[in-house]
Order: C-alpha cells, then sequence, then structure tokens
C-alpha cells in the first residue's frame, strides 16, 4: 500500500537511534562499509536536497508543500556566523523545506548525518562571484562578497593565467564565507546573440569555453572548495528552459556543445557538473543515461557526482538510474518517489548505491567535512584589484580613428547616456552579486584625474534619481531592473557641451536568467540611443572634437549602423564592481587594451547562422511550473546549423560580420615572424612556434591565435577552427616573445557519427597564426600520411 507524505518523511526523520548502534565514521570507514550501513531511507535522504525558499517568491509554491508536511521533531541547534554546515546531531532535525542554510541567501543545502560523519554540504550561486545575502537575522554587520567580471570579458581577456587567478580569489570567498560549492562556472556555448545567459558563458568557440572554465575550475577548488560545472548541457536560451527540446546532431554535440566541458572535465577535474533543464534529442538532460553515463563517466572518465538544475527534470527515479546523483534544491515527492520504487523493483538499489558513493567521495573533500571555521572575514579590497585587473584584460578596444584613446591627462570630459552614471556590474538572476558598490564610470574617470561637465552630469543625476525612484521596491532576485529610458537631450543642451575636449557616450544592456533578450530596442539600439550618438557626434564633430562611445553590455550588440559616426568604441563588456576604475585604465592610457572578442559581432541578426527559428517553435498548452509562478510552453529548438556556430558559420557563408572571432585593437603594434613546425609531417605530435615583437610605441600585450585548416575528404569541415592560442607578456616597445603550440592527434579530429569515432583525415593540414579569425599573419603546412582513429567512443544521444 502507498505511503503518504508524511509518513514516508516520518520513516527517514527517526532514524537517528540506529546510527548510534553502527559505530560507523566516515572518516575513518570505507565508502563501501558506510553504503552497506545506510537504510533505503537514509541514500534516499542524502541524494535528494534540503529544499529553499526562493526571496521575492512565496516559499509554500517553491517548497511543494514541504512545510506543510514537517514532523514534528525537536529542533535542530542553532548555527553560528562561523559554521560551515547545520549542528544537528542526526537527520531527525532536518525537515524537507528547512535548508538550514548555513549561510543566508545560500541556493541549498544537503542532509547531515553526523553520528556517521557525514556533514551537510552548502552551496551557493556565483558564476561572477559568490552570491550570498548580506544580511544574517539579527546581526548588524553587512557580508558583501567581490562582484568579479562577468565570464564573457573574462575570455575576452584570452588569459588563462589571469582567469585562473580570478578563481583562486572568488573560492577564497566561498571557503571564507563558509560554503562548500559554488555553483560555477556556467560554460555554454554562445549560439545565438539574444541569449539571455550569454554573459555567464565564455565564447560561441569550443576550446576557448573549456581553456577559460578549466583555469576558473582550478583557481576556484586551490581553496579545497568545490565547482559545479554547468549548464550540461545545450541549455543555449532561456525561454522555455525546462521544456525546451534540442535537436541536435551527434557531431555538433560532440564537436561544439559537449567539447568545452570535455575539457574542463578532464583537465580540471570539478567536484561536480551541473545538468540543464533542456531535453536533448528527446530525454531531460538529468534522466540521460547516455549523456551522464556514456559520455561523462565512461568516455571522459569523470570520477565527481552530477547534481541538477534547481528543479529540474520531471522524474527522479529516471534521474537516480542515469547517474544524477544528487537532486536540487529537493522535494517531498522526490524522496517518496525513490523510495517506493525500489520497493516496487522499478528502480535498483545498486544505482543509488553507485550515486551515494560519488557524494562521499566529494563529501570529503569537503571544508564542511574537515570541520574549517570559516573566518567570514575574506580579502574584499585585495579581490577588488583583481576584478579590476581581470577587467582591464578583458575590454577590446573596437574602433580606434586618429588616437581618440587613450585620452589626453587634463581634457574635459562631455558625459552622455544613463549609464554612464549607473554603470552595470554584471547580470541577473543566478549571476548576479550582493557587492559593497560598483564604481560609476563618471567616478572612475573622476579618479583617474579627468573632470567632467557639471551640467550635464547634473541633469542626468537629477534624471535618474527620480526614475530610479519609481522602479518597484523588493524586486525578486531573477528579475531584471526595469529599463530607464535614455534621458531626452536637446541638441542645444549637447551644443553648450561642446566647450569640453571630447564627448563619452555609455550605451548599457542587461540580461539573464528566465527570459532571453529581444532584437529590437536590445540587440538593435533604440531611437533614442541612435539620436543620441548622432547628436553628440554632430555636435562635437563640427567643433573638431572626438566621440567615445562604451559599450557597458552582457552580449551582442548591433553596432554596424552607427559606428562610422562615433571616433572610438570601448567594449567593456560588464566589468563587475571595479567597473568605473577599470574603464578609466584603458580610456586614460594607463593600461593597453589587449581584449580579443571570445565571440562575433554580426552586423545584423538575420546574419547569425542561427538567427532562423531562434530560440524555437512552441507547441501545446502553456504549462505552469514553480507553483504558476512561471508559464512555459513545450518547444522543440532545431539545431540545423550543426557545428557552423559562431565564426565557423560565417566563414562558411562567406558573410563579414561586424567585428570577427578574437578581434580587437591595441594603442601599440605587432609583428609576427619565424612561423616554425617542429616537423613537415605528423606523428604524435606537431609543435608550433612564432615570435611576436612589439613594434609601437607604448607597452602591450597580444593574443596570438592558432587555427587549422583540415583536409575536406569524406566530412564537411569548417574552413578553419581555432587549435590553439597564447598571450603575450607585457612586451615593452622593441621587444619579442616566441610563443609555442602544441598540436596532438585530438586536435585535427573530426567526430564521425557512422563510426563514433573521432578520425583525423590523411592530407595536408594549414596552421594559420592570427589576430582574429579573419586577419592571418603567416601560414605554414604539414602531412598526414594516413587516416588516424583517435578515438572511439559510445554511441550516445541520436537524434530521434
Amino acid at each position: 500500500m502507498k505511503k503518504s507524505i508524511a509518513t514516508t518523511l516520518l520513516t527517514v526523520m527517526t532514524l537517528g537511534a540506529s546510527f548510534a548502534q553502527k559505530s560507523l565514521n566516515l572518516s575513518t570507514n570505507t565508502n563501501k562499509e558506510i553504503i552497506a550501513a545506510l537504510t533505503l531511507e537514509e541514500k534516499a535522504r542524502l541524494l535528494v536536497g534540503m529544499g529553499m525558499t526562493i526571496p521575492g517568491m512565496m516559499s509554500a509554491q517553491i517548497q511543494a508543500a514541504s512545510l506543510n508536511h514537517k514532523v514534528a521533531t525537536a529542533s535542530p541547534k542553532p548555527t553560528t556566523a562561523n559554521s560551515t554546515a547545520p549542528t544537528n546531531a542526526s537527520p531527525q532535525g532536518v525537515g524537507m523545506g528547512n535548508t538550514q542554510d548555513g549561510v543566508a541567501g545560500a541556493a541549498g543545502t544537503t542532509a547531515a548525518f553526523e553520528v556517521l560523519g557525514i556533514p551537510s554540504m552548502v552551496v551557493a550561486d556565483g558564476p561572477a562571484g559568490l552570491r550570498i545575502s548580506p544580511t544574517r537575522g539579527k546581526e548588524t554587520r553587512t557580508y558583501y562578497a567581490t562582484a568579479f567580471p562577468i565570464a564573457t570579458l573574462l575570455a575576452s581577456s584570452w588569459n588563462t593565467d589571469l582567469i585562473q587567478k580570478t578563481g583562486e580569489a572568488m573560492g577564497n570567498e566561498v571557503k571564507e564565507y563558509g560554503i562548500d560549492f559554488i555553483l560555477g562556472p556556467a560554460m555554454n556555448i554562445h549560439r545565438n546573440a539574444l541569449g539571455g545567459r550569454n554573459f555567464e558563458y565564455y565564447s560561441e568557440d569550443p576550446l576557448l569555453t573549456g581553456k577559460a572554465a578549466s583555469a576558473m575550475v582550478k583557481g576556484i577548488q586551490s581553496n579545497g572548495v568545490g565547482t559545479s560545472v554547468k549548464h550540461f548541457a545545450v541549455n543555449n536560451h532561456e525561454t522555455n528552459r525546462n521544456t525546451t527540446d534540442a535537436k541536435v546532431s551527434e557531431r555538433a554535440l560532440r564537436e561544439i556543445y559537449l567539447r568545452g566541458f570535455e575539457i574542463a572535465v578532464k583537465e580540471s577535474k570539478p567536484w561536480s557538473v551541473m545538468s540543464s533543464y533542456n531535453k536533448i534529442n528527446g530525454t531531460y538532460a538529468s534522466e540521460s543515461g547516455d549523456l551522464l553515463k556514456k559520455i561523462l563517466c565512461q568516455d571522459w572518465g569523470y570520477k565527481g557526482f552530477v547534481m541538477t538544475d534547481w528543479f529540474g527534470g520531471t522524474n527522479a527515479v529516471e534521474q537516480m538510474k542515469a547517474g544524477n546523483a544528487l537532486l536540487m534544491p529537493g522535494t517531498p515527492n522526490q524522496m517518496k518517489e525513490i523510495i517506493e520504487a525500489v520497493k516496487k523493483g522499478q528502480l535498483e538499489e545498486k544505482d543509488l548505491d553507485e550515486n551515494v558513493d560519488k557524494m562521499l567521495n566529494v563529501i570529503k573533500e569537503t571544508p564542511a567535512f574537515k570541520a574549517y571555521k570559516a573566518s567570514n572575514t575574506p580579502d574584499l579590497k585585495a579581490h577588488a584589484m583583481v576584478a579590476r585587473q581581470s577587467a582591464t584584460e578583458g575590454m577590446i578596444l573596437l574602433k580606434n580613428d586618429k588616437q581618440a584613446l587613450p585620452m589626453t591627462k587634463g581634457q574635459t570630459i562631455a558625459a552622455f547616456g544613463n549609464y554612464t552614471y549607473n554603470l552595470i556590474s554584471g547580470g541577473t538572476g543566478s549571476g548576479d552579486v550582493n557587492e559593497a558598490y560598483t564604481v560609476s564610470l563618471t567616478e572612475g574617470l573622476v579618479n583617474a584625474g579627468f573632470s567632467l561637465n557639471k551640467t550635464v552630469q547634473k541633469a542626468y543625476d537629477d534624471y535618474l534619481k527620480v526614475e530610479i525612484g519609481k522602479q518597484p521596491k523588493n524586486r525578486p532576485f531573477f528579475l531584471p531592473t526595469p529599463v530607464i529610458p535614455e534621458m531626452p537631450m536637446t541638441k542645444e543642451n549637447i551644443a553648450a557641451a561642446t566647450t569640453d575636449n571630447i564627448a563619452v557616450v555609455t550605451i548599457g544592456r542587461v540580461s539573464g536568467e528566465f527570459f532571453d533578450r529581444k532584437k529590437d530596442n536590445d540587440y538593435y539600439l533604440t531611437d533614442a540611443e541612435k539620436e543620441l550618438i548622432k547628436n553628440v557626434s554632430d555636435a562635437f564633430h563640427a567643433k573638431g572634437k572626438k566621440v567615445v562611445v562604451v559599450l557597458n553590455v552582457g552580449g551582442v550588440i548591433e553596432t554596424a549602423s552607427w559606428r562610422g559616426m562615433v571616433d572610438a568604441i570601448l567594449l567593456t563588456w560588464q566589468p563587475g564592481q571595479e567597473a568605473g576604475n577599470a574603464i578609466a585604465d584603458i580610456m586614460s592610457g594607463k593600461d593597453n587594451p589587449s581584449g580579443k572578442l571570445a565571440t562575433t559581432f554580426t552586423a545584423k541578426y538575420e546574419d547569425d547562422p542561427t538567427s532562423n527559428g531562434f530560440p524555437g517553435k512552441e507547441y501545446g498548452d502553456v504549462i505552469p511550473l514553480l507553483g504558476g509562478m512561471i508559464k512555459a510552453h513545450a518547444m522543440e529548438s532545431n539545431y540545423s546549423e550543426g557545428i557552423y556556430v559562431g565564426y565557423r558559420g560565417f566563414d562558411k557563408q562567406n558573410i563579414t560580420p561586424a567585428f570577427e572571432f578574437g578581434y580587437g585593437l591595441s594603442y601599440t603594434d605587432f609583428t609576427y615572424s619565424n612561423l616554425k613546425l617542429s616537423s613537415s609531417n605528423f606523428k604524435d605530435k606537431i609543435t608550433v612556434t612564432v615570435t611576436v615583437k612589439n613594434t609601437g610605441k607604448v607597452a602591450g600585450k597580444e593574443v596570438a591565435q592558432l587555427y587549422l585548416t583540415a583536409p575536406n575528404k569524406t566530412m564537411d569541415k569548417p574552413t578553419q577552427e581555432l587549435k590553439g592560442f597564447a598571450k603575450t607578456k607585457l612586451l615593452a616597445p622593441n621587444e619579442s616573445q616566441t610563443l609555442t603550440f602544441d598540436l596532438d592527434a585530438r586536435a585535427l579530429c573530426s567526430f564521425d557519427e557512422t563510426t563514433e569515432t573521432w578520425v583525423a583525415e590523411s592530407g595536408t593540414y594549414t596552421v594559420k597564426m592570427a589576430t582574429s579569425s579573419r586577419n592571418i599573419k603567416l601560414i605554414a603546412d604539414f602531412k598526414l600520411a594516413k587516416t588516424l582513429m583517435v578515438e572511439k567512443v559510445n554511441k550516445a544521444l541520436p537524434m530521434k
């Protein structure tokens, strides 16, 4: 007879006495011994999270009525500010829906079985920094975390050492604030410019994505805390993300959408992987044994555990079978389904044992298990400087006619645009951070020694004060702040400001979780923004003065229709809390821009290879999610472009973008010479060297990009693919550096669906050393005498 939820929970929550008799402890006993001693209910309890409450939403809706089914038990002991986990003596003090967060604002916790030495793990959001609540109960102290630059900006630095350094700082905050896992980095591919969470992701290219994510994971985990690389996999848009079925070929999966994860898993060994909400070829990612067992564990040798995205999937039993070890944030129904399925023979208990084993392996590495006493005092001042450095290295100079930048010291500036005064540090939703401050552009410019037009500044300050006051209070964290319309500026007011030396116009964009961007008034500028740029340019150019546009954006916007009006364009992305200072570092010449585009800037939206039909086709009735707070439709998203995403697609269709992948200017010049290959014939690997020299007048860094063109015999191949990159040190004028790249057999391969094999075809391969995908500096060839079958993998995730 079926047990009620309440009866099941009562069984789970009255197990404390049995633990005392077992005399086992995770610190001294093997996983096998611990697992053998656990009851079925105890295993299910460990594999289902403790629930959560989302600020701004009714707790009953989110917790799936878990509070209504709590069993009256002894109250758990209170936690302290320094706790890394709840201090309950046994599971009987833990109720579903009662997260007992060791840290306020954490995203969730796992169950603690302290008699067995199994602590609760605390997990928190954080692709751009740790997202915790700045307040804790009745405490008067405020707990801030550093808002680091968004992932796309970090990737645009092409500097994995710097990304790792950023991760080290972020991981220190994770540990010192009592968190065991940070839910990041996020590393889905920039498939389309309108993807709402593109700012959280690194690049349109899987190699750059994988290398950047690997560096971040290494940095964070060097602190002895865990990461959860996400969203695995093919979560490339937010519209109907819980109900989308991504129809994608095996080859595109392996070469584009899984490749970055493969690199990160093999090179940095993240403690966990987060499965995505969507279906892949008919099966939810969190319920796909093909994805989680065949590919992740068998093909890639992954040893960590998989957790769901929050409330992801629909079938807890299938998730357990597929190897999704932890269901987050956890609901009572999931526990009930798992327990009853085992009792009915619909789920083998050994599947739970395998998942528990993976969980225990990781738990033993956590600060909670090692009883680390969190200080709650990370060095936020030092971390802010790391954020500032990483921000400057990822900013990209898109245009700089007649050396409009850097600005000359002592120049006066007329600063236009709402976002000059109200800069965006990062995106919304899970990627948001509760930082102590964000330095505006005007503050940064003043700090750098420039003076601003006071009349223009006062007009914007007064306008923004009124408009910000109109915005809704107590807004749920996942909803973006309403956009403030660009302040109208008359031609007369603009003309009055032309007494200043230079004009700066800032254009801002913000997006985030749950929603994709729009084409009109988002990808394309609003009429007011276009009018502002035109009027400012006309007025200042009439006086022989220059105009600089700053793009404070989280994703690609259209520039082709207006870039001819201005003298310089600086793409700053969303640079974190030190934004204004970092931008001023570039604009003043204190730092030389060295960022390169990690994603292509299209001339118009329709040029994007994925624009036709993005994000997909809806069908069926409305589906209520999260207690009706969100509504969705079932949707099919057809990845008909295959592997031709980003620059691969532009190359294939011979479309000229506004700014190509890998593009970025500098205040100095570089030359490339002495391209050498270790051999003209490939055996085990080819080593490539090239010399980069600074031939300009100021010190700077350069990103050398290695693209490879492969033989196009039996398989359709991209024109070229990024296979390596390296950033020089800071080169003084006339200084050179020789960079080295290694190409192994896998770098030559494409994925053959007919044989499920990574294949390198025989023939001539062309190495292209470049400053961007469209600016090739040097070329050299080598030959592969015989086709190589480099790696055979499982048949998995076929299109249906």
